[in-house]
């Protein structure tokens, strides 16, 4: 629905987004205003990982990440799979994981000063 022109890069503007597809999007925005949260994000964008090891990562303490991780989990941004006692955390999808690597090119273009590309 909101794919990408091809040619330009550029998202189509015929089509509206619905006030629901708006309002998940804010929600997503929010949880992701976080610095732990975005790390962990980040972090789960490229592995499946349970939460001592991401606590260990991000050296933020277990309960902390827990709650961070139920709140992400909560908003579909993060899905769970067991492994024995363990539960591994990864992000959700491909979407999930080219919002949190735009993002965060973004910020490192905004942070070191490297030109804009189209």
């Amino acid at each position: 629905m909101y794919a990408r022109d091809n040619a330009s890069g550029a998202i189509p503007s015929q089509e509206q987004p619905t006030p629901a597809q708006v309002d998940a999007a804010v929600h997503a925005f929010r949880l992701l205003s976080d610095g732990t949260r975005l790390r962990l994000m980040w972090l789960l964008s490229s592995a499946e990982q349970d939460v001592n090891s991401l606590a260990q990562a991000i050296g933020a303490a277990r309960p902390s990440v827990s709650q961070h991780l139920a709140k992400l989990r909560l908003a579909g941004l993060v899905d769970t799979r067991r492994d024995g006692r363990r539960v591994l955390y990864r992000a959700r999808d491909s979407h999930v994981r080219t919002l949190i690597a735009e993002a965060l090119f973004h910020a490192g273009h905004e942070v070191s000063g490297r030109p804009r590309h189209d």
